[in-house]
């Protein structure tokens, strides 16, 4: 081996050795940076001064196992990736749905819900609007958040159907109130929470969604030691009752 390759090497060498990962510059720093929507409900939820709902409560409890703080980055559902990709968190979570573009993006923990898109419509409006063929009309206001599986849902099966887009998903449910809206494209847990918390709300095949999917947490690409971490804390909580327990507490069950 020439000098120069030997010195290269070694370079790199040292390079990988001073190089930390993920989970131990968490570790290092003393806090958990979480990157959230603070739309969804009832997984995140921003109210202008703080966060709730499931995962965040699954957020605190994470770092309450790594011993460090935790700390809420906002995000969007369109800068999801780039911005975990970009450094601008540790984990992204909040409502996010399993999908084989973000695998190929980044590392997808276990699911941890199973769930399927369906409407969220006025009370009474059920019936009119139960299956895709009903709604995917011209006439028929479909309102979703740009960047996310709705949209993604939207374009693919309800092309026919007005669409109306929206920012913050939060306002997709006022829509529907307002009548800005027919119908919002959501998922089981979102839309039994608005049902349960406002009896104007009705869900459309909620026994019996259009799709099935799960839940999952988003990880920088490549960090296996933290998605191993995360996995292991997420198991623990279904070994001791505590997923079910946050589950409860945020109207999941």
């Amino acid at each position: 081996m020439s000098l120069k390759r030997g010195v290269v090497l070694l370079l790199s060498l040292l390079s990988l050795a001073a190089h930390a990962d993920l989970l131990d510059d968490i570790q290092q720093r003393g806090s958990i940076r979480v990157g959230t929507t603070g739309d969804y409900k009832p997984f995140s939820y921003y109210d202008g001064a703080n966060y709730s709902g499931y995962d965040i409560d699954v957020a605190n409890y994470l770092a309450q196992q790594l011993n460090v703080k935790v700390e809420f980055v906002p995000t969007t559902w369109k800068g999801l990736i780039s911005d975990l990709s970009s450094g601008k968190y540790d984990i992204a979570m909040g409502g996010i749905t399993r999908r084989i573009d973000r695998q190929l993006a980044a590392e997808q923990t276990q699911g941890y819900m199973t769930f399927g898109k369906l409407f969220l419509v006025r009370v009474g409006r059920t019936m009119k609007f139960d299956t895709l063929a009903k709604v995917n009309q011209p006439n028929v206001r479909v309102g979703y958040n740009i960047g996310g599986t709705n949209e993604t849902f939207a374009k693919q099966f309800l092309s026919k159907a007005t669409h109306v887009t929206f920012e913050n998903n939060l306002d997709v449910p006022e829509a529907v109130l307002s009548g800005k809206v027919d119908v919002m494209i959501t998922e089981t847990p979102e839309a039994l929470f608005y049902h349960t918390t406002n009896p104007k709300f009705d869900v459309v095949r909620k026994d019996n969604p259009f799709t099935k999917s799960e839940f999952t947490y988003l990880i920088p690409k490549g960090e296996q030691r933290l998605l191993n971490t995360v996995n292991f804390v997420m198991d623990d909580m279904k070994l001791k009752g505590i997923d079910k327990t946050l589950m409860e507490q945020n109207h999941l069950m």
